[in-house]
């Protein structure tokens, strides 16, 4: 019998055969009792495989986005107990859709409403119920396109903090996260931020004016959701010959 050389271990008994000069011979199979790999559980691999790289392409475009940001000023924002509203707030900047910072006196609108209150008070803070609506609406301004960008609503509860400052005057916060639909078609998810103007001594009454807000979005990246799919239709080349294979 010929000397067999293999380097061992291996991870499994089927390596080990493949490792070794003599790989086709019966003589080695039968003294080292190894069946020969069947076909089911072979398609099985394979199957297992998919699924894995599938869920690893997924997870890396997952983080694979850009930031995309809106300021916006102005605007009345009104509010019961049945929830908040702003209308009439203009956007004065977007930085990240296409052509970097873009800045104007009217790029176009931000408007939205809340769920109902559910907690605290509108004159000394509180929380709101998700729902709702929020939408952003462009003009066509320096390559903004026209019309819908985003339109969603709240996900989560919405909140309304009262700021006190050190001369004794008050200002307003309302923070909330977002989802919704982006003009491609896409579903994104964000943050809002929104300030008032200063109340003075007084409180909320009703209706007040925003001072400034900023709205973010993680917009997932085209290329990276074009190298998902040519690395999907590449690994189902693979599967296709290693069927035939089989």
């Amino acid at each position: 019998m010929r000397p067999i050389t293999c380097v061992w271990p291996a991870s499994s008994s089927l390596d080990f055969v493949n490792q070794c000069a003599i790989l086709n011979s019966r003589e080695l199979r039968a003294r080292l009792k190894i069946r020969p790999y069947r076909k089911g559980s072979y398609l099985l691999m394979i199957k297992n495989t998919i699924l894995l790289t599938i869920l690893l392409a997924l997870s890396i475009t997952a983080f694979a986005g850009s930031s995309v940001d809106f300021t916006n000023s102005g605007g009345t924002l009104s509010g019961t107990n049945s929830g908040l509203s702003l209308t009439g707030s203009t956007l004065i900047a977007v930085n990240g859709l296409g052509s970097g910072l873009i800045t104007g006196n009217n790029l176009g609108t931000l408007s939205f409403s809340t769920g109902a209150l559910s907690s605290g008070s509108l004159q000394m803070g509180g929380t709101f119920a998700a729902g709702g609506t929020f939408s952003i609406t462009g003009n066509g301004t320096s390559g903004i396109p026209s019309g819908v960008i985003f339109n969603g609503s709240f996900t989560g509860p919405v909140t309304w903090t009262l700021m006190t400052l050190a001369n004794g005057t008050h200002n307003y916060t309302l923070t909330g996260s977002l989802t919704g639909t982006w003009y491609n078609g896409a579903t994104i998810d964000g943050a809002t931020v929104q300030l008032t103007i200063n109340t003075g001594k007084g409180f909320f009454n009703g209706q007040t004016t925003i001072s400034s807000g900023d709205t973010n979005f993680t917009v997932p990246e085209p290329g990276s959701l074009s190298l998902l799919g040519a690395g999907l239709v590449g690994i189902a080349g693979i599967v296709r010959r290693k069927l035939k294979l089989a």
